[in-house]
Parts: C-alpha cells; structure tokens; sequence
C-alpha cells in the first residue's frame, strides 16, 4: 500500500535519492550527461534535510510512501518564485509546484495524480487560487499536465551547466475547478 503524507525530516535521504534517479532518468539527453552524472545522492539528501528543518518549508513537501519500499515518489510547492508571463491578472495568489517526482517502477499508478492533488490543497490552504508549474519544454511528462487541465502560460530560457535549455509552465487558475478536482479524484 502506498499512501501520500507530508514529508518530515528523515524523509530527506531518500527524497535525496528519489531526486537524483528521477532527474537522471527522466533529463537523459534533455541535459548535459556530466550534470547527470555529478549527481549526488547526499548532496540532494544534505539540501532536502536543511529545507525540511525549517517548518514552514517542510509543510509544502509531500512523499509517495510505499510499505515496503519506502519513499517512490515526492512533491513540493510554496509561493511563486517567477511568474510566467501568460498570468493575465484574474489570479488573486498564485502558488507554484516546484518539484513532482515518482520513481519509473512506480509511474504510471496514480501517484503523480495524488501527489498533485496533495500539493494543490496545500496551496489552497495558503489562501492561493493558482498553482503554476516550470518544467524542461521537451520533458514528455508535459503531456500529463495537459491531461490533467494544465494549460501553457509561459516559457523562458533557463542555464543549467552552461547549456541553454527551454522550459514552459502550465498554470491551473483556480484549483477548485471540478474538471481538475474529478480528475484528481479518479486515483486517490
């Protein structure tokens, strides 16, 4: 059984290594093969430890636990840090959903739907009524936001190891819309 519950402290080791496994199977050839490669469990692992310490950050952070495997997946989300330019003004907070992780063994079970939703509340709980998401733009997990109502708002270029990559948010603009609650709902 796999259940979805706020992170806590000694969750960051193996957020630390959900973080690398996911970046470097999902970003192969999306990202320069060093940065992959110098990727490190315990520097991700030291860096989680040190944002989950701080209460307020560790209430945006949520983990995919499994019984026997332990953590397979993770979220987080907090306040916006770049609004994209396709914001048009109706927003009265916006929040942003700064990481979606699930390990490849356990994708395609629903919990990158319940990890969403589990950060969706958590933003509403902070008084926001949309939540935005950057993502690299040639990341096929686009197509997962689009399923699930995200619509294109935004694209930027971003520098990651000295290469120049694309990326594009999607926003949903109001989180009690019932398209994006049903469709949530389909796999909690």
């Amino acid at each position: 059984m796999i259940r979805i519950r706020r992170a806590a402290r000694a969750d960051a080791a193996a957020i630390g290594r959900v973080h690398v496994e996911t970046w470097q199977a999902t970003y192969a050839g999306l990202l320069p093969d060093a940065m992959l490669v110098a990727m490190s469990d315990v520097r991700q692992s030291a860096w989680w430890s040190q944002l989950l310490a701080d209460p307020g950050e560790a209430r945006g952070v949520f983990v995919a636990d499994d019984q026997e495997a332990g953590v397979v997946g993770f979220g987080s989300c907090g306040p916006m840090r770049d609004p994209p330019e396709g914001l048009d003004g109706r927003e009265i907070k916006v929040g942003e959903v700064y990481t979606l992780y699930v390990e490849p063994d356990f994708q395609n079970l629903g919990l990158g739907r319940q990890l969403l939703a589990a950060l969706f509340r958590q933003l509403k709980t902070d008084r926001c009524d949309t939540a935005v998401l950057w993502m690299l733009a040639e990341n096929p997990t686009r197509f997962f936001y689009e399923g699930l109502g995200g619509e294109r708002v935004g694209e930027r270029i971003d520098t990651l190891s000295g290469v120049d990559v694309e990326e594009i948010a999607y926003a949903w603009r109001n989180l009690d819309v019932p398209l994006v609650r049903r469709r949530l709902a389909d796999d909690a």
